[in-house]
């Protein structure tokens, strides 16, 4: 598993250039951009396409080729194959198979943007591409609201000014980092409150392109210590419906599901009883 550059090809580490040259095949995201970096590099191998829609049918060609005795490099389009891009299967499949998987470090988005983000945090959530809309994406907006951590997301740019909107509406007043195109030319990271974060993207139109991380801030401590099920419950009721709220408020507190749903009903014909906080 090969980590190869985000944008600065500076950024390939020797390591990974050995392994490249030493591989029998390197199996790409897109064969073409791969072959581009191969070129930079004045590496001449065999490449085999490995993308998201035919991942799981070769990674049984993987394990095979591993079983022949040849070396197979994966690699994605930019930074750790596995991390919201192909070769999770890849990996699964070859462990299944008792082979070896080797992970070549390198080049990670994430790790770059929460390094340069100036946020203080005890721990954080990588929640990788939010659902693009509809029910998942409320979902994973309460669950991620319900959480003390930091989080950190990738986001296209024609949808980085909607989901910051949603951010802001999930979680409240807190701070977000905006990190655009990492270790690219126009490179920017710039921390605004999330609820002027959308306005601060439109208001220039180079500030919508490129790639995004998005690093929230987590949770106030005071506000983050009470785990009451009866306020992540509330938290989730106002995206979610009953069934789906209960369900996640379940897994995130450990209550009873046959209170949890009591009380959600109760709160939604406008009744608020001493549900016991904190009750496992």
């Amino acid at each position: 598993m090969v980590a190869t550059p985000i944008g600065n090809l500076g950024d390939i580490t020797l390591r990974a250039v050995e392994t490249l040259k030493a591989a029998d095949i390197v199996a790409a995201e897109d064969t073409r951009n791969t072959r581009g970096l191969l070129s930079h590099l004045g590496i001449s191998a065999r490449l085999v396409a490995l993308h998201e829609h035919n991942e799981k049918r070769g990674a049984a060609r993987v394990v095979e080729w591993i079983r022949e005795g040849k070396v197979v490099a994966l690699v994605t389009d930019a930074g750790t194959p596995g991390i919201s891009d192909p070769g999770a299967e890849v990996v699964a499949a070859v462990r299944a198979a008792g082979l070896r998987v080797v992970p070549v470090p390198g080049a990670s988005a994430l790790t770059a943007a929460l390094s340069a983000s100036g946020l203080a945090f005890e721990g954080c959530v990588f929640a990788g591409f939010l659902p693009a809309r509809g029910a998942p994406r409320r979902e994973k907006l309460a669950a991620l609201a319900a959480s003390p951590w930091a989080i950190v997301l990738f986001e296209a740019p024609h949808r980085v000014a909607e989901t910051l909107a949603d951010l802001h509406q999930a979680l409240g007043e807190r701070d977000v980092v905006i990190a655009r195109e990492i270790t690219k030319k126009f490179e920017t990271l710039e921390r605004v409150p999330l609820a002027r974060a959308a306005q601060w993207v439109a208001e220039a139109p180079e500030r919508t392109r490129g790639e995004f991380v998005l690093v929230v801030e987590g949770r106030e401590p005071s506000r983050a210590e009470a785990a009451d099920p009866i306020k992540v419950l509330e938290t989730l009721l106002a995206e979610l419906p009953v069934k789906q709220a209960v369900a996640l408020a379940v897994k995130l507190t450990g209550a009873r599901r046959n209170e949890l749903y009591e009380a959600a009903l109760k709160m939604k014909n406008g009744v608020r009883d001493g549900f016991p906080k904190n009750r496992p």
